[in-house]
């Protein structure tokens, strides 16, 4: 009886160390798994193969929930969702919608934004700002709402890039809208509009900070609002608050009415930039970057009186592109670089901005070789280990160390290519990648053994 009892649960705690990855950036939304019992390292042939296929274009990572892998593509002219078995792989529904989305810069056409699952329902932004709620279940619309033709929204510089985020029953979404709706708080049951947020009222007048002279922000009504951060929810100084890196800065607001607690200006001096690392949050203090013309970093802090954001440093240490850091311990571990050959894998200490350790890992992304370095990679962060993928296919798998960089194993992942620019996501001990056309699912539980 007692063997009995130790082997229940023994098994119940494999099952509660297991987690869903059912948004972007994981169960927490800051790219960290509480999963244990994964790999310690792989051999240079990689962890097991569970299944791969092919798949419609896009820069959006998979989403999985339960048994459930939801993936959000482009093929043809439409814009698919479409839900598979997360172990096995095969197809369990699709829901289609047009699309004529065509990238300017000639990248690929497909959505950028992460799939949100819930319980029962699955939210999906498309690349021309089409917002749609799914059941989760069967695929059936519930409800859809299609921001560019509903307000006033400058197009993006790539298509519309900022996954939303739910806060109790509101969906939070940075639309980008003219001339104060840059973000909208909607009820994610129904998709009606409970507030809307942000832009000329708030920025007028705002200091134009590292920007030459005594400048204060006098706003057109043609701005480009929308980034492709997307917002962060935290508690600071006993306040709910929601924290949205516009184009133009990071602006502080009520998750609940919208109301706006402060606007930070933070941008490139050149119109030919973007915003897309997602606010780091430890604390009352807040990190932004961004990887244009020397815009670098910024750590901030919340004033517990007056909710109003202060400098605490500036640094290039971190000259982030898109993908968002992993803090851990008082440290961030980063790739930082805008483009390819500007690439740097670092450790930061999250107090000073301090360059802790540094690994050069620029390349061409255009070369017939395969690559030897990540290029700008993104990693997330399980069981203690660094999950690294380089943005040619290369996996890396490093031990947490803010001392040195400890890379225990790395493999080019054969089904990949350039560009893979979605983040690993971990569920249930898989690990699942994808490039623009591929969609790759490994073993990473630690009974995979590195044969």
């Amino acid at each position: 009886m007692r063997k009995f009892i130790f082997i229940s649960f023994v098994l119940l705690s494999a099952r509660i160390f297991a987690e869903d990855w059912q948004q972007f950036l994981g169960p927490t939304r800051d790219g960290i798994s509480a999963e244990t019992g994964l790999l310690e390292k792989f051999s240079t042939n990689g962890p097991p193969l569970a299944w791969e296929k092919q798949i419609g274009t896009g820069y959006s990572a998979p989403s999985v929930r339960g048994d459930k892998l939801i993936l959000f593509h482009r093929v043809g002219n439409e814009e698919i969702v479409e839900a598979f078995d997360a172990i096995k792989g095969t197809a369990l529904w699709r829901y289609a919608s047009p699309s004529s989305f065509q990238d300017p810069y000639g990248y690929n056409n497909g959505p950028r934004c992460t799939p949100l699952l819930t319980k029962d329902l699955c939210y999906t932004f498309g690349a021309e700002g089409v917002l749609t709620c799914l059941d989760l279940q069967t695929g059936k619309l519930v409800w859809k709402r299609n921001t560019a033709k509903e307000w006033d929204i400058p197009e993006a510089f790539f298509g519309v890039g900022s996954t939303p985020v739910l806060e109790d029953n509101l969906l939070i979404v940075m639309i980008g809208g003219q001339p104060n709706s840059g973000v909208v708080g909607l009820d994610a049951k129904t998709g009606k509009i409970i507030w809307e947020s942000i832009g000329e009222k708030n920025w007028t007048g705002v200091p134009m900070t590292a920007w030459p002279g005594e400048r204060k922000v006098e706003w057109r009504r043609y701005e480009k609002q929308a980034s492709y951060a997307s917002p962060v929810l935290a508690t600071v100084n006993g306040k709910r608050m929601a924290f949205c890196l516009m184009r133009q800065g990071l602006v502080s607001l009520d998750p609940k009415t919208g109301n706006i607690f402060d606007s930070f200006w933070f941008r490139a001096r050149v119109d030919e930039s973007v915003n897309a690392a997602n606010p780091v949050v430890v604390s009352n203090q807040v990190f932004i970057s961004s990887a244009y013309y020397k815009s670098g970093s910024v750590m901030l802090k919340v004033n517990p009186e007056s909710q109003k954001f202060e400098e605490v440093w500036r640094s290039l240490a971190l000259e982030i592109h898109f993908t968002t850091p992993i803090i851990k311990d008082g440290f961030l571990y980063a790739f930082s670089g805008r483009n390819e050959p500007d690439a740097r894998f670092r450790c930061v200490e999250w107090q000073t901005g301090k360059v802790m350790w540094d690994r050069d890992e620029h390349w061409q992304a255009h070369s017939s070789a395969q690559p030897n370095n990540y290029g700008r990679g993104s990693c997330i962060l399980a069981d203690g280990k660094l999950i690294v993928l380089g943005e040619g296919g290369l996996l890396g798998l490093y031990k947490l160390n803010s001392k040195t960089d400890e890379e225990l194993s790395r493999w080019q992942v054969p089904q990949l290519h350039y560009p893979t620019w979605a983040a690993p996501v971990l569920a249930n001990k898989k690990i699942y990648l994808r490039s623009e056309n591929r969609l790759v699912c490994l073993d990473f539980s630690n009974r995979a053994g590195t044969k």
